[in-house]
């Protein structure tokens, strides 16, 4: 087996970037588009969105979509590479000089893990941010809520506007704050709530051992209500009016794209801390890590269609083919991450699982094909 030089490295793995970053553009660009036109389809229902919002948010979504969508633009771009390459005689001509198969795939494996590590450890902190401020967005001009969760060290933190039907409180923000929760039933422990007029005015303070969520109403037990210039004053049941519900507040919990890798662990440690279960977080943690492996076998994949040009000579129908293999590696991580979710499966082992046995599928086809 020939060394293979340098410079030959060099060249393929520009090849393989270059198609990569197409294959890629071409994605971004239709997503773009399809995301613009379904949000003015979605915008044109409620009067306070703009063309300038519609285009903001798109390109917050942008980032975090390239991400999704680098796996199967590695395993088109792979393909189109090799197949090229093959077509050009330049991998024929490099074969007979000695190098194998896995010399010429190396550059290409490199460039991928690299361009995953580059965009999970690096660029996931400002695609995170940007996904989250697409979702506070959306959930403003297109879902109409006004509340946020969040879990962190110092308990868990609730922030909703809401009128009171009295029209004492008209227009007020209350902030609820508590140490413990229990999703089970939506019930807050060691709470505190503070109620802010115009301009963040303080209008009141409570203070209750417990806080459970009802219809249209939270209910405090053994509550200190105090009120500036007013004498602090005890009640065994409060109410407190709100038009949240079980399934907005858990909703109202970031999502895990929303929060960069590096934070991830931490915010997980923190929900699991507060009471609630952290499945999707842990699974999507999970999925990052896992990702670098799965551009290796999206490169694997992609080479033994592409490679394969040779003998059967139909790129279109090896481009289909591996298509469908892409598409058949999505459905089944949908289908084990489902699984993770609803606690069948280990999210490590469900994360895990499709890169590790994409890859030596790959391995061994191309073993089967080079050697066999």
């Amino acid at each position: 087996m020939a060394s293979i030089p340098l410079i030959l490295y060099r060249y393929i793995g520009k090849q393989f970037l270059l198609s990569l970053l197409m294959v890629l553009g071409v994605m971004m660009g239709l997503i773009l588009v399809i995301d613009t036109v379904e949000l003015i389809r979605r915008g044109s229902e409620h009067g306070e969105m703009t063309t300038g919002i519609i285009l903001q948010l798109s390109f917050l979504k942008l980032p975090s979509m390239a991400q999704r969508v680098l796996p199967f633009a590695v395993l088109i771009g792979g393909m189109l590479c090799f197949s090229r390459l093959t077509r050009s005689r330049e991998l024929i001509v490099a074969r007979s000089a000695g190098i194998s198969a896995w010399q010429f795939i190396t550059p290409s494996l490199l460039v991928a893990v690299s361009i995953c590590v580059l965009m999970i450890g690096a660029l996931s902190p400002l695609t995170s941010t940007m996904l989250l401020r697409y979702e506070q967005l959306e959930a403003r001009y297109l879902k109409g809520r006004t509340s946020l969760l969040t879990v962190s060290t110092s308990g868990l933190w609730l922030r909703q506007h809401e009128e009171d039907p009295e029209g004492k409180l008209e227009g007020a923000d209350t902030i609820i704050h508590a140490l413990r929760v229990s999703a089970k039933d939506m019930r807050l422990f060691d709470v505190i709530i503070f109620t802010l007029g115009n301009e963040d005015k303080f209008l009141r303070r409570v203070d209750a051992q417990s806080a459970q969520l009802r219809d249209g109403y939270w209910l405090l037990d053994e509550a200190l209500v105090t009120a500036p210039e007013t004498t602090a004053l005890r009640y065994p049941k409060v109410t407190l009016p709100t038009r949240l519900t079980v399934n907005q507040i858990q909703e109202s919990f970031a999502p895990p794209e929303t929060l960069s890798f590096w934070a991830l662990p931490t915010f997980i440690r923190n929900m699991e801390a507060s009471g609630f279960a952290a499945q999707r977080h842990r699974l999507y943690w999970y999925s990052l890590m896992a990702m670098p492996l799965l551009m290796c076998a999206m490169v694997l994949v992609g080479a033994v269609f592409a490679l394969k040009y040779r003998r059967v000579g139909s790129t279109g129908m090896l481009i289909i083919a591996g298509a469908s293999v892409g598409f058949g590696v999505y459905f089944l991580s949908d289908l084990i991450g489902a699984l993770a979710l609803s606690g069948t499966m280990p999210p490590a082992l469900a994360a895990w699982s499709i890169a590790s046995v994409a890859t030596v599928v790959g391995v061994i086809t191309l073993l089967h094909q080079e050697d066999g």
